[in-house]
């Protein structure tokens, strides 16, 4: 039995459909951003990676919902979506005025992290063509039309601007009328709210969003900070994690949001930057609270991002058919290698996600 309801694929033109910010990646690979000569280019964004990850790893028919200026920034970006096989049709694109003091293009420097010293992200996205987008921008019903099975969205493009939260609800309306499955990842960001009204405004906006949610997806901080939810005996470095205290949670936010029918949490442990211990847990009302296994002392190449791969491979195996569980355990198995390579977005196979969610080792393949 299907643990949520889905429009047939026959019916639909996509699989997925994510709305929001994508970035161009600068990564000084093993330096640092203040010393660094170089870096390696790459795409990122919370929202965009999920489309990605269904696309590259799991072969699914995926877009993107954004916007950029229209300089060669924005061609670059654009370049690295089509490798990673997203459909850009939706993409808007802005003019640019030759300095960007009208709209622009996001950029995000980011240091991986190692042993003691942990990882950094400084974004430079303030006036993005995609910030400026407000709820009448996108024709949502042109777009859901064709057929969308499952949109995605969250907490990072809502944190964006004081208009990108009204982007959010119009899609998600749209999305209601359409038939098509929502996924919203909390991806609580404080400096995206610190001057829109900082986490009272996160969690006001959030809970309005929510009623419009069916699977909402965190970690184990997001659901305090973006909703305002208390873990009892959570730390405040977020680092000892007790899963009936979660499970306990999670009554508490159905109690608030009966409309949820999948609710999805990662849970880390990090020992160092380098060491990071990496499970889940996932709720349904058919299931009640499942655990997934937990991978101890992962060791870490890059951690950004892997959330967004936990979110694709529990996406994929809820499209797919497969139980709860399995899907659980393929978000976590997903989410794991991608914190082996560089970059936000997977490098791994269905193959190879299969594996490590059956219990397969690291063994050299010959």
């Amino acid at each position: 039995m299907r643990t949520v309801n889905l429009k047939p694929k026959s019916e639909c033109a996509f699989d997925q459909i994510s709305l929001g910010e994508v970035m161009l990646r600068l990564d000084p690979g093993q330096g640092r951003i203040k010393t660094t000569r170089t870096f390696d280019a790459w795409e990122g964004g919370g929202e965009y990676n999920v489309a990605r990850g269904l696309r590259r790893c799991f072969g699914l028919r995926t877009a993107v919902v954004t916007a950029f200026a229209e300089n060669d920034i924005g061609r670059l970006v654009e370049d690295l979506i089509l490798q990673g096989g997203v459909d850009t049709q939706f993409i808007q694109w802005k003019k640019y005025d030759g300095i960007g003091r009208t709209t622009r293009n996001g950029l995000n420097f980011t240091e991986r992290g190692f042993s003691l010293r942990g990882a950094v992200g400084i974004s430079d996205r303030g006036n993005t063509a995609v910030s400026q987008l407000t709820a009448d921008s996108i024709d949502w019903d042109a777009i859901f039309s064709q057929g969308v099975r499952w949109f995605h969205t969250g907490g990072i493009y809502a944190g964006l601007s004081e208009t990108t939260p009204g982007v959010i609800e119009a899609a998600m309306k749209s999305a209601k009328k359409h038939g098509t499955k929502i996924s919203y990842d909390l991806n609580y960001r404080p400096s995206l709210w610190s001057a829109i009204g900082g986490q009272a405004k996160a969690q006001e906006v959030n809970r309005k969003l929510a009623p419009y949610v069916d699977v909402m997806i965190g970690n184990e901080e997001d659901f305090t900070e973006s909703l305002g939810f208390k873990v009892e005996g959570l730390s405040s470095a977020f680092n000892e994690i007790d899963h009936s205290a979660f499970g306990s949670m999670v009554q508490e936010v159905v109690k608030s949001f009966p409309n949820l029918e999948v609710i999805a949490t990662t849970l880390r442990k990090v020992h160092s930057a380098s060491i990071n211990d990496w499970s889940a847990i996932v709720w349904s009302k058919e299931t009640g609270l499942l655990n997934s296994k937990l991978y101890e002392k992962v060791e870490v190449l890059d951690r950004v991002g892997s959330g967004d791969s936990f979110a694709s491979g529990l996406i994929f195996g809820l499209l797919d058919g497969r139980s709860l569980q399995e899907s659980l355990e393929l978000g976590v198995a997903h989410g794991g290698l991608a914190m082996t390579t560089p970059g936000d977005t997977t490098m791994a196979s269905l193959a190879e996600v299969e594996k490590l969610a059956r219990g397969g080792g690291a063994r050299v393949e010959r």
